[in-house]
C-alpha cells in the first residue's frame, strides 16, 4: 500500500508540474500569431515594427541620460540601454536586408502569373508590368549594395570584355548602388498610388453594381465584403504614404530629412499598417452573414469583383 501511495503521489506531482499547461486553454490569438509569424512576410513585418520603434526610442533614452547627467544622477551622459537598443535595431535592419536576398523569386513568379491572368483593366496591367520591372532592377542593386558594404564582393571589378593591356574597371560603389536601388523602389511606390487610383474606381463600380442589382441596398454579406475591400484599400494607402518619404529620402545623396527620427516615424507608420494588413489577411474567415433571402439564392453564383489585395 505504501508503494502504491508513493506512485500516486509521484503521478500527481508529475501532472501538477510537467502537465501544468493542461490548465491553459487553447488560444485563437496564439494560433493566429504562430500562423502569421511562421511566414517570411509576417516575421519581416514584425521585425520592421520593432526596428523603427527602436529608432524612436533611442533618442529619448539618450536625452534622458544627458538630463540625468546634468542633474547629477549619473556619471556619464550616455545610456547603455540606448546603445543596446541601437545595436538591436541595426542588427534587425541588416538581417531584413539579408533575408531579402531571394526577393527576386516571387517577382519572377508574379510577372509570369501576370501575363497568364490579365488584370480587369489595361491600365492596371501596364502599371503592374512596370512595377514588376522596377523590382527586377531594385533587388539585384540592393543585393550588390549589401554584399559590397560588408566586404563580401570587391567594390571594383574588371570589365569582362576589356583587352589584357587595357584594363577597364567597373566601379561597384555600395553607396551609389544603394541609392539607385531605392530610386527603383520609389518608382514602385509612385506606381502603387496609380494602382490604388484604379483599384478605387473598380471598387466603386463594384459597389454601385451590387446596389443597382439589388435595388433595395446591399445584403449583410455584401456589406461585409465591400467593407473588407475598402479596409484593405485604405491600409495600402497608409503603407504607401509611409514608404513614399522614406524612398525619396534614401534616393537622394544628401537625403530628405536632417533628423533621423523622421525615418523612424514614417517607417513605423508603414510597419504598423503592413503588420495590420498581414494580420487580417492570415485571419481565419468569419462565418458568413446570411439572410433568408440569401439562403434561397444560394445556388446563384456571385457577381465577379476585383479583389484588392493588401
Amino acid at each position: 500500500m505504501v508503494h502504491v501511495s508513493k506512485l500516486s503521489t509521484v503521478s500527481k506531482l508529475n501532472d501538477a508540474i510537467l502537465g501544468c499547461f493542461g490548465r491553459v486553454q487553447p488560444s485563437e490569438t496564439l494560433d493566429h500569431l504562430v500562423r502569421f509569424l511562421g511566414t517570411w512576410s509576417g516575421s519581416d513585418k514584425l521585425f520592421m515594427v520593432v526596428q523603427y520603434t527602436i529608432k524612436l526610442i533611442v533618442p529619448f533614452l539618450q536625452l534622458r541620460a544627458r538630463l540625468q547627467h546634468r542633474a547629477g544622477f549619473c556619471k556619464e551622459p550616455t545610456s547603455q540601454a540606448a546603445e543596446g537598443c541601437a545595436k538591436l535595431g541595426s542588427l534587425l535592419g541588416d538581417s531584413r536586408t539579408l533575408w531579402r536576398i531571394w526577393g527576386l523569386l516571387p517577382i519572377f513568379q508574379w510577372l509570369i502569373s501576370l501575363e497568364r491572368n490579365p488584370q480587369p483593366t489595361r491600365n492596371l496591367h501596364i502599371i503592374e508590368r512596370l512595377q514588376g520591372w522596377s523590382m527586377l532592377a531594385y533587388y539585384p542593386l540592393e543585393h550588390l549594395y549589401y554584399l559590397g558594404s560588408h566586404g563580401i564582393i570587391p567594390t571594383t571589378i574588371k570589365y569582362p570584355l576589356s583587352f589584357p593591356l587595357k584594363k577597364k574597371m567597373i566601379n561597384l560603389d555600395p553607396n551609389t548602388l544603394g541609392i539607385w536601388s531605392c530610386r527603383f523602389w520609389a518608382l514602385y511606390v509612385l506606381l502603387q498610388f496609380a494602382h490604388l487610383r484604379e483599384d478605387r474606381k473598380l471598387l466603386q463600380s463594384r459597389q454601385k453594381a451590387l446596389r443597382k442589382a439589388k435595388g433595395t441596398g446591399l445584403t449583410p454579406s455584401e456589406k461585409q465584403e465591400i467593407a473588407q475591400r475598402w479596409d484593405a484599400w485604405w491600409s495600402e494607402v497608409v503603407v504607401n504614404l509611409g514608404y513614399l518619404p522614406l524612398t525619396v529620402h534614401w534616393s537622394l545623396e544628401q537625403g530628405l530629412f536632417k533628423n533621423d527620427m523622421w525615418v523612424g516615424v514614417f517607417g513605423l507608420v508603414a510597419g504598423i499598417a503592413s503588420f495590420r494588413s498581414g494580420w487580417r489577411a492570415t485571419a481565419l474567415p468569419p462565418p458568413p452573414v446570411t439572410t433568408p433571402e440569401e439562403k434561397d439564392n444560394a445556388d446563384i453564383p456571385p457577381s465577379a469583383g476585383y479583389d484588392v489585395s493588401p
